[in-house]
């Protein structure tokens, strides 16, 4: 490691690096010494920072997590004021972000979901996390949205946001297969246009 250079710089390089490649190639189709070749970083190195190749992997969830969560942020406080309407400009900045991507990568958490949950307990334990996070933010606009009357009330936010995440996760693997945005962009215009309005 080069001593000029911060520790945790390293630490953050392999944690990139392993995004954008298990983005890529999924988790079993990357190997650590693919990561830490594509990090420019001894294989020595990795070990310095990670027990395993499975804790990385929950690591990289993280990671993945808290870029999302800063981007959620940035586009809530650039959005509209309305809940439902802050809800639904985050997920058209999401889609531009999509459009932008020359790989149709999908959602780094529905890919590892997929992948991992059933293999890895460390995997499994952290998807459950984030995912967790996500909604609970999500029902709390949610929530705002239906006392100013602006989303429907006989379906309670948290069946209301359940049933959004699975028509998203679902919509971003035909994104994948399709290589086209436009499975989200109908799953956005569909639930925001319909499905959350009062009935």
């Amino acid at each position: 490691m080069d001593k000029t250079s911060p520790p945790n710089d390293t630490r953050a390089t392999l944690l990139e690096t392993g995004l954008k490649l298990f983005a890529e190639q999924g988790y079993n189709g990357t190997g650590i010494k693919e990561i830490v070749d594509a990090a420019g970083v001894p294989k020595g190195s990795f070990y310095n920072y990670f027990k395993s190749k499975e804790d990385f992997g929950g690591e990289v969830i993280s990671h993945y997590a808290n870029g999302f969560a800063t981007n959620w942020s940035k586009y809530f406080a650039e959005g509209p004021e309305e809940p439902l309407a802050a809800l639904r400009y985050t997920y058209e900045r999401l889609i531009r972000y999509h459009e932008q991507c020359e790989v149709k990568a999908g959602c780094l958490l529905g890919n590892f979901a997929a992948e991992m949950a059933e293999s890895s307990e460390v995997c499994r334990i952290m998807l459950q996390q984030v995912v967790s996070g996500w909604r609970a933010s999500f029902v709390s606009y949610l929530r705002q949205a239906q006392a100013d009357g602006s989303v429907r009330t006989d379906l309670s936010a948290e069946q209301l946001a359940d049933f959004f995440w699975n028509g998203w996760e679902g919509a971003l693997l035909r994104m994948k297969i399709e290589r086209s945005t436009a499975p989200v962009r109908a799953c956005v215009t569909l639930m925001f246009d319909h499905f959350f309005l009062p009935q």
